[in-house]
């Protein structure tokens, strides 16, 4: 199989194609309609009446599924997480956690290619709203945890939501080079989230060894009291 410069396969992307309907609750019908606005205006500028209009709701359905359009949002990203897990190779089960998470993410860019236009018009709300960039943060790093877990990697407790944070900023990072990416096989994509790979395994390293020393403080002074009163019973 032919190999990037990357030294992985080359990954085969689908023409772009429109979003296919998700289905025909009020909840599935809402999020479709928030995605199309997305790719035509800003995200500040979409009201919840812009949105039940778009989805043929009134502004009543939609509130019983709905309390904001980032709740909607948030259902979008919810239903690309879905996507993911479902998609899972088990032929990545014995590569190390770094493949499997790049074939996660990897998985992840690939469901999100309907939508390439509206995460665009995102990008550009986050870069001017500061309120907006922190609260899409948070589901970023939710959605991480999970992609962390797919690919084996533990995101349990303090140090695995700072894990799930440091991937949601890298993907962010692979995210806005993936959207002036026009190669077919996705080759900017790829190198950035290798590049994004491998500062992550650095700091996830610095991450082990900064958690190693309470515990090496705590069993400092163990020792020395325990050498002190050996030699106090020497000297007895």
């Amino acid at each position: 199989m032919a190999r990037n410069t990357a030294g992985r396969p080359k990954r085969e992307r689908k023409a772009p194609t429109p979003p296919p309907p998700r289905g025909t609750s009020d909840r599935d019908k809402a999020v479709d309609a928030l995605m199309a606005l997305l790719a035509e205006h800003s995200f500040e500028d979409i009201g919840l009446a812009e949105v039940a209009g778009r989805a043929g709701l009134k502004l009543s359905q939609l509130r019983a599924e709905f309390g904001s359009t980032l709740a909607i949002y948030a259902a979008h990203v919810k239903d690309i997480d879905r996507a993911v897990l479902a998609g899972g190779d088990g032929d990545m089960s014995e590569e190390p956690p770094r493949e499997r998470l790049f074939d996660v993410l990897m998985r992840r860019v690939e469901a999100m290619a309907p939508y390439k236009d509206a995460v665009r018009s995102v990008l550009r709300s986050v870069r001017r709203n500061p309120g907006l960039a922190f609260a899409l943060n948070a589901i970023a790093v939710r959605s991480q945890h999970w992609m962390l877990e797919a690919a084996g990697i533990n995101a349990a407790g303090p140090r695995g939501a700072l894990r799930a944070q440091g991937a949601a900023l890298m993907f962010a990072r692979v995210v806005g080079v993936w959207i002036d990416d026009d190669e077919p096989g996705l080759d900017h994509t790829m190198a950035a989230l290798d590049r994004g790979l491998s500062r992550g395994a650095r700091w996830a390293g610095l991450l082990d060894d900064l958690c190693c020393i309470p515990a090496a403080l705590c069993r400092g002074p163990r020792r020395r009291r325990r050498h002190r009163d050996e030699e106090e019973a020497e000297a007895a």
